[in-house]
């Protein structure tokens, strides 16, 4: 599989979730290593070598913490073991993590709900979510104790919240409608996403990541605030695996394969925060010039939004009936309606768990 090898973009210059809808050019770069140990609790049987050839996976940034059981799976060998000849890790982001899968380019795309919503309510695309690295979307309002700290959803009224363009504005109009408070009774100022106009005092409030910004207002001597999306009417998942119909229904067990190394390598960044930032830093990411420590502390903060009580009953990546339907209400909050028999095929997952139920133990 050939992938064009183009400019890496700044944050600056693009939307940072690939799967909300981020445009630009990306680089490939295949990942380094394979073999390696087991993964922790029990390995599963290792497939024929390299039976289901090159994985090529879109990721939904640059290579950063947030990708840290893809670096796992990788250096240790478990896609190796699960069956593939050698793997592509894309960097974003590219066009969309759908378009990159509608056309072939990757078998696999980290994406959102909304994006793969959009894609597939107006444009009838054959695609479907497999899974979710994120039980939760990483998505607040961030503001600072030594401004005007935003607590709860009743605080947005009357304060100046500095919000991205494009689709954050729309995800932002979703929180707005989820909690019955008029769009006209905040005022909203598009910022790009360095942090600066909060620390500034330019804004009251700034749309930013749970796992990122705030520790950059933090390492600047502030004190941060969060509001969460997830935990204020918008539950959807995050970081969620999109593939196309046809591969579930002409490749699925290659699919498996790749669920089953996911699984061991999100077990071991869920146990070991700081492995997976020396990996972002000393190695997938080694050209972005990442801070170890600021990576450490995001890696460590990422495990909330990965494990959870409903991943520990059912494995990593699963997503329970009813975190569906919460997620399937909340895109219809942002305008987007859709089932959740059309958005999520879970089939998969059960097969894994039920083949390798040593899987499901080892990420408790």
């Amino acid at each position: 599989m050939q992938l064009p090898r183009t400019p890496h973009l700044t944050r600056r210059d693009v939307l940072r979730f690939a799967g909300l809808g981020a445009v630009g050019l990306a680089a490939v770069a295949c990942g380094g290593g394979s073999g390696g140990a087991p993964a922790s609790g029990g390995a599963t049987g290792t497939a024929a070598a390299g039976q289901f050839g090159e994985l090529a996976v879109q990721l939904s940034w640059i290579k950063n913490f947030e990708f840290a059981g893809e670096y796992f799976a990788d250096s240790k060998g478990y896609f190796t073991e699960a069956g593939f000849s050698s793997v592509a890790l894309v960097a974003g982001p590219v066009a969309s993590a759908e378009a990159q899968v509608i056309q072939k380019n990757v078998h696999v795309g980290l994406s959102a709900p909304d994006a793969t919503a959009r894609y597939i309510v107006e444009q009838g695309a054959p695609i479907t979510i497999i899974g979710a690295t994120y039980q939760k979307n990483p998505f607040c309002i961030l503001s600072i104790e030594e401004g005007t700290p935003i607590r709860t959803v009743g605080d947005l009224v009357g304060k100046t919240l500095g919000i991205q363009a494009g689709t954050n504005q729309s995800i932002f109009a979703g929180l707005l409608a989820a909690n019955g408070i008029d769009p006209a009774s905040v005022n909203q100022v598009v910022v790009q996403y360095d942090p600066a106009p909060l620390t500034e005092k330019k804004v009251d409030g700034f749309m930013s990541f749970l796992t990122n910004e705030p520790f950059l207002v933090k390492h600047k001597g502030f004190t941060p605030v969060t509001l969460p999306f997830a935990d204020n009417g918008l539950p959807f998942v995050s970081e969620t695996f999109v593939v196309l119909q046809e591969t579930i229904d002409t490749q699925r067990e290659m699919l498996k394969a790749f669920l089953k190394a996911e699984i061991r390598g999100w077990t071991d960044a869920v146990r070991d925060p700081e492995g997976a930032a020396k990996l972002a830093v000393e190695v997938y990411g080694k050209d972005q010039n990442l801070d170890l420590a600021s990576e450490i502390e995001q890696a460590t903060a990422q495990v909330d939004l990965v494990r959870s009580p409903d991943t520990d009953a059912n494995g990593l990546f699963t997503i329970t009936e009813e975190l569906q339907d919460r997620g399937i209400a909340a895109l219809g909050a942002i305008g987007i309606t859709i089932t959740k028999e059309e958005l999520f095929d879970m089939s998969l997952l059960d097969e894994v768990y039920a083949e390798n139920p040593e899987l499901k133990a080892a990420a408790q």
